[in-house]
């Protein structure tokens, strides 16, 4: 079982877009920055927000893309070829419709979903074989809609369920087996700790 080297958020650029649902990805990445105290700065080599934390020992690389959505995949090749890690050393975490707000999941490959930033990180990095964490952000009930909806910001209750489901991948044990690449182990660990009492 490889260790993941990468820590992907996606979202999109500027504050125009920040409290939008697209960014939960960036929601999570600046939560973890924000936990242990660590900048993520601007680095033009990469096109995106960067940082570093040692966890359990170990470097770990954080990145937020910041081209727009559909141009993510350039910012994570750039970084996989230049501190060489491959596609399964890397962990993605969007927003996904298909989960209500409240749901995160966890899994390897796969297709992109119609999600653009997927769509473009399988595109420029030649495989599909990465991690990913996917935050539920709901779905609009039509397809013509979509585009609005993640561009747009959730109502309180849903934001609340998102910020809670963040919180709970973030949990130490939670987050160890995700670095880990133990996706059953993670989901296993946050399982447990939506049905432990508070």
């Amino acid at each position: 079982m490889g260790r993941i080297r990468l820590l992907v958020g996606l979202g999109n650029p500027g504050p125009q877009y920040s409290k939008t649902r697209h960014n939960a990805g960036f929601w999570f990445l600046d939560a973890l920055a924000e936990r242990e105290r660590t900048a993520l700065r601007l680095e033009s080599r990469f096109q995106g927000l960067a940082g570093k934390l040692e966890h359990q020992g170990q470097p770990l690389l954080l990145l937020e893309p910041q081209g727009y959505m559909n141009r993510s995949g350039h910012a994570v090749a750039m970084m996989a070829r230049y501190w060489k890690i491959a596609p399964e050393e890397i962990l993605v975490v969007h927003d996904e419709l298909d989960f209500p707000p409240g749901t995160i999941k966890a899994k390897q490959g796969g297709g992109h979903g119609g999600h653009n930033g997927l769509r473009d990180i399988v595109a420029q990095l030649g495989s599909n074989n990465f991690f990913r964490l996917r935050i539920g952000i709901g779905h609009p009930g039509d397809r013509s809609k979509v585009t609005d909806y993640v561009l747009g910001p959730p109502g309180k209750a849903e934001q609340e369920a998102i910020t809670a489901a963040i919180e709970s991948a973030l949990a130490q044990e939670v987050l160890n087996s995700l670095i880990a690449g133990d996706i059953a182990k993670a989901m296993n660990a946050m399982a447990q700790r939506s049905t432990s009492p508070r």
